[in-house]
């Protein structure tokens, strides 16, 4: 197989758009999307007229805009490109107007209040950055989605606003340095997942309708042995990535990295790093895929944050830089304390990430996360950076303290035997949120399901707004690299409190973050709510990435969110316990006690039986403790129900409904452990982590 003729074979990319274009058409499409300026409709006409063609030769029979909603998922229409030519028969239409507009209901995705039922009309814009592709034989086009009024009803908008304003400040400062270079923010998302058995899956209501174990108890066997986490891919697997990353590959995303992750049955996709808007819509793609992909092997493909307790759930790591066409404008290079448009741009981050710690926090927080962040799997809730001691040092030389470069020595550990290779300077913390590593950073809080756009909308936003400060500074100075060094070095000196180089998941750091100031939301009601405060809607507003009315809707879609996923989880393990657990536990305990009245009834002493009875206790005991958490649960879910403020009662699912919830699961999971194999309802961790 010739994989670069395989490459982006289903991907509508610039160099099949220059050799089916003309010359002139080409080049005037190239200069409107580099300035941002719309289409005429005459280079639509011409644009769509060639994707079709190419569409069609690849096999597609219909066309759909492709966008993302505030679901969590993608959504699509299909519309054929055969249309009735009125003599009976038909031709294959395809317009510019059809290619740069589409329609859609906008009151049937979540709105937050922006959209009445009666008010419907919403529209779906072509992003030209993102190249269009064919999928099923149909051709899918990037878009963006608003309301009838304008009003942003999607993820992929605020991303494209946010990317544009940071690449223009950046080319602020570069210029000031003498560099005329355009900028590019670049992504990398490594992409955790799970895959398990499709009939096991298919036998659990609780995975079915929650993408988790509502219930578990904890196998024999985890992932104490530390023994799958790059082990050798199992057949079945390895048969599922061969042909997940072929279906990439095509498609144009640049599938690089495939290994087992920590946990059994956990695995990890990593791409190469691509322009953020575009990795924005690969990772969505990519996500979509293993799950179409893993069933066809048998599989289920899991993107929950934590489909399992007890051992690792599931992240995906956001690696973020700023780009040239000459190089990565955080590689700090040969002699990092002399590069100092490096070392402006290092500060622009530090100051965005401690000025915005609520935005970043908010950005990543769902239901499912809130199960992961914290524990030793994830960073913790609490923001920080991680610098490493050498760059801190480079920053600190600044203000006049010595620098010594360290050296990185040669690493032999079989001499004669194996290469030498040089050591890094710095280790990598795998405990920060937000780690520098090497030449990009790494936001490490990112949910595995989450889509990638919002927290890459608060990262260049937050980092444009230092670097306009700076670019302002920087375009009044008489010495640039005076004014350059004072920068860094008040940046560094102002918010260094957000810099951690140690274990993020010591006790000590907790207390130590709190004397520092550092925020530490540990849930997503909480977090959420920081979007609508004053300093946050007026720091959106200036830069028009939200405007104030957007980020109340979109608060309130995520809060509405939270709720409803907590209220499906709650209304799943009461449907379970009461059809499924109760009645086999029942079943398991009435066998017991005829076992035990069989027993004395052919002359054995009431005390012999004493192995069925002493079970039979704790599972009554157990038995009847489960059924009042269950009334409980039934009425205070019943109460929450009816608060119909989407604050207040986020507040009370947390603080009501989940823990009533984790004592059920604790109630049950101990059945689990009591109650016989052939009695238990559905498959258990032992049946499903092992079985792929």
């Amino acid at each position: 197989m010739d994989l670069t003729a395989l490459f982006s074979s289903c991907v509508f990319d610039d160099e099949k758009m220059k050799e089916r274009l003309s010359e002139k058409d080409y080049a005037e499409f190239e200069a409107t999307v580099k300035n941002g300026e719309p289409l005429s409709k005459e280079l639509a006409s011409a644009v769509a007229s060639a994707m079709k063609q190419w569409a069609i030769e690849k096999g597609a029979t219909h066309f759909s805009h492709w966008f993302q909603p505030m679901t969590g998922v993608t959504a699509e229409k299909h519309d054929g490109f055969i249309f009735p030519d009125g003599k009976g028969g038909a031709i294959l239409e395809f317009s510019g107007k059809s290619l740069i507009k589409g329609e859609g209901d906008a009151s049937s995705f979540p709105n937050g209040g922006l959209r009445s039922t009666f008010e419907a009309r919403g529209y779906t814009v072509w992003d030209p950055t993102s190249h269009a592709f064919v999928k099923d034989e149909t051709l899918y086009i990037p878009t963006a989605f608003c309301s009838y009024g304008g009003q942003v009803l999607d993820e992929k908008t605020p991303l494209l606003r946010s990317t544009a304003l940071i690449c223009r400040q950046a080319e602020r400062v570069l210029k000031s340095f003498g560099n005329d270079e355009k900028v590019t923010v670049t992504v990398g998302p490594e992409q955790e997942y799970f895959l398990i058995d499709k009939q096991s899956y298919l036998k659990r209501k609780d995975l079915i309708f929650t993408g988790r174990t509502l219930f578990g108890a904890k196998p024999p066997k985890g992932q104490e042995l530390d023994d799958h986490y790059y082990g050798n891919i199992r057949p079945r697997v390895l048969a599922f990535m061969e042909d997940l990353d072929k279906q990439l590959w095509s498609l144009g995303v640049p599938a690089k990295t495939r290994h087992n992750e920590v946990a059994p049955s956990q695995h990890e996709l990593a791409p190469v790093y691509m322009p953020v808007t575009v990795a924005a819509d690969q990772n969505e793609l990519t996500m979509q895929l293993m799950q179409t992909t893993a069933e066809k092997h048998g599989l289920i493909c899991l993107l929950h944050e934590k489909p399992f307790a007890g051992i690792n759930g599931s992240g995906k790591h956001d690696n973020w830089s700023l780009a040239t066409p000459s190089g990565n404008l955080l590689d700090p290079g040969k002699n990092p304390q002399e590069n100092y448009t490096f070392l402006v741009f290092i500060a622009a981050v530090i100051t965005a990430v401690d000025r915005h710690q609520d935005l970043l926090r908010l950005s990543v927080a769902s239901a499912g996360n809130d199960h992961r962040l914290g524990a030793n799997e994830a960073p913790p809730a609490i923001i920080s950076m991680y610098l490493g001691d050498d760059l801190i040092s480079v920053i600190e030389s600044l203000a006049g303290k010595r620098y010594e470069k360290k050296s990185r020595k040669n690493m032999d550990m079989a001499s004669g035997v194996i290469p030498q290779f040089k050591q890094d300077t710095t280790d990598r913390n795998r405990t920060s949120p937000f780690a520098f590593t090497g030449n990009k950073f790494e936001f490490r809080m990112l949910g595995s399901s989450c889509n990638i756009s919002t927290p890459n909308t608060v990262i260049n936003t937050a980092v444009a707004e230092a670097l306009d400060e700076f670019a302002t500074a920087l375009e009044k100075a008489d010495d640039v690299i005076d004014c350059a060094k004072k920068l860094v070095t008040n940046a560094y000196e102002k918010h260094k409190r957000i810099v951690f180089n140690g274990n993020g998941y010591s006790p000590e750091w907790k207390k130590e973050a709190a004397q520092r100031g550092l925020l530490n939301i540990d849930n997503t009601p909480e977090a959420l709510k920081k979007f609508v405060e004053k300093q946050n809607v007026e720091f959106f507003s200036k830069y028009g990435v939200f405007t104030e009315e957007e980020i109340t809707a979109r608060t309130e879609i995520l809060l509405e969110k939270y709720c409803k996923t907590i209220n499906i989880e709650a209304r799943t393990m009461i449907e379970t316990v009461s059809k499924e657990i109760l009645p086999a536990t029942i079943r398991f305990s009435t066998d017991l006690a005829y076992a035990v009245d069989l027993k004395t009834r052919v002359g054995l002493k009431k005390t012999e039986p004493a192995t069925e009875i002493d079970l039979l206790c704790k599972v009554n005991t157990l038995e009847k403790s489960a059924y009042s958490t269950l009334g409980s649960l039934k009425s205070e879910l019943e109460k929450v129900n009816g608060e119909k403020d989407f604050y207040l009662s986020s507040t009370l699912y947390r603080e009501k409904i989940v823990p009533l919830c984790e004592t059920l699961r604790k109630e049950c999971d101990e059945l689990e452990t009591l109650v016989g194999k052939d009695y238990w309802p559905f498959p258990t961790y032992s049946d499903i982590l092992f079985s792929v």
